[in-house]
């Protein structure tokens, strides 16, 4: 009856040593390296923003050197904006990694418990047995530890057993091991949730002084007049540069036997606010630097985080900075019809990419000559100009409707 027991018992060990190296490990969805990645790229930002306050630095204050700073500080805030991203992405990773190992942990929990438990059945085994009198060594140790390195000093131990034992040892190391990981990522986890509200708040300074150093301008009136002749040159030199692309693009559709032709259809609100700072034509200059004589329509009511669509299908030609517009982007819809989108604090389409209604082509801002976030938004139709707002007495089919006009508009 005792070998019967002895051969059960060695049986028992090697199915559970064996069931326990086979048992499905957690797939590691996210790791330290995701983490050090974003870190890599936060380093190089912080790079690009030491660069650009150099670059800062080196400007005088003179007012002629206003639109160049405006234009430096605009690249600093999309740098800033980059950084926020990054924060967030971490924080977003320490949040999986620390749910992962938490899961992984007690996976190790329940592993090491099985393992006990079957160490406590061998011992059992062979009490019964007569062979190795454990008991002793059992119940004399005052910790789980100190049981381990009791057992290591006796040399009667079986290749199985000691194969058990040596499988606690494993998981006690990945137990601590583990806890350690999550201390720590919920230790970084915290600092970069601090670090991301001082970077929104630095962000929110960087655009508070963006904005007024356009406002600055009209502190001289001759200064003021020279700027604004400058960016209303540079915006009509845009305009120009918009037609000429739509007429090649047309051309080359034209050659590849694409059709050319104006896409059908009306025009849709390039972003989800109605009311109407400024519109096409003759207006008070804001904040004593914009054009008396407005080309486009300006909506406000927006944020540094308002969607922007494309008001009607087409393909985008200009996707770039200017002092003037600030981030822009125009597209081609066909027999010289364009839509030009302007301040956007970013933009989401390439030259050549073809958008759809609605599609989203940028998010809304301040950049360029902009004393606060708003779209400057433009309509071209057969190489014209035109007011994209429908008359409330003669409508316009097709155009857009159900606006507010600000007392200033």
């Amino acid at each position: 009856m005792k070998p019967m027991k002895r051969i059960a018992a060695g049986i028992l060990a090697l199915m559970v040593i064996c069931t326990a190296a086979l048992l499905p490990q957690p797939v590691s969805a996210v790791t330290q390296a995701d983490i050090d990645a974003l870190k890599g790229d936060a380093s190089d930002l912080t790079s690009q923003k030491k660069e650009l306050e150099a670059k800062l630095s080196s400007l005088s204050d003179d007012k002629a050197q206003v639109l160049k700073k405006k234009e430096v500080l605009d690249q600093q805030i999309a740098v800033q904006v980059k950084e926020i991203s990054n924060v967030e992405s971490q924080i977003s990773t320490y949040a999986d990694l620390i749910t992962q190992t938490q899961a992984e942990l007690v996976d190790a929990q329940e592993r090491e418990a099985a393992q006990y438990d079957l160490f406590c059945h061998r011992v059992r085994a062979m009490e019964e047995d007569g062979t190795v009198s454990y008991w002793s060594v059992l119940f004399k140790s005052d910790s789980f530890t100190d049981l381990l390195d009791r057992l290591d000093a006796v040399n009667e131990i079986m290749d199985a057993d000691q194969a058990v034992i040596d499988q606690l040892k494993a998981l006690q190391d990945e137990i601590s091991e583990k806890e350690a990981s999550l201390q720590t990522s919920k230790s970084e986890a915290e600092a970069a949730k601090a670090d991301l509200v001082s970077k929104k708040s630095a962000l929110e300074q960087q655009r508070k002084q963006a904005n007024q150093m356009i406002a600055q301008l009209a502190a001289n009136e001759e200064e003021t007049e020279a700027a604004i002749d400058g960016m209303e040159e540079e915006e009509e030199r845009i305009r120009n540069e918009i037609q000429e692309l739509s007429r090649k693009l047309a051309a080359q559709q034209a050659a590849n036997g694409q059709s050319s032709h104006s896409n059908p259809g009306g025009y849709i609100w390039p972003v989800d606010s109605r009311y109407i700072t400024s519109t096409v034509g003759g207006r008070a200059s804001p904040g004593g630097v914009g054009s008396t004589n407005h080309k486009g329509t300006d909506i406000g009511r927006v944020g540094y985080t308002s969607p922007i669509y494309a008001s009607k299908a087409g393909t985008v030609i200009v996707s770039q900075y200017s002092r003037s517009y600030g981030n822009y982007v125009a597209i081609s819809h066909g027999n010289g019809n364009t839509t030009l989108y302007g301040h956007m604090s970013s933009r989401k389409v390439e030259v050549g990419q073809y958008v759809n209604q609605g599609d989203v082509i940028g998010i809304t801002g301040s950049t360029g000559n902009s004393t606060g976030p708003h779209l400057h938004f433009e309509v071209v139709e057969n190489g014209v100009r035109v007011n994209p707002l429908s008359d409330g007495a003669a409508p316009k089919m097709g155009y857009l409707s159900g606006y507010t006009l600000s007392s200033s508009a």
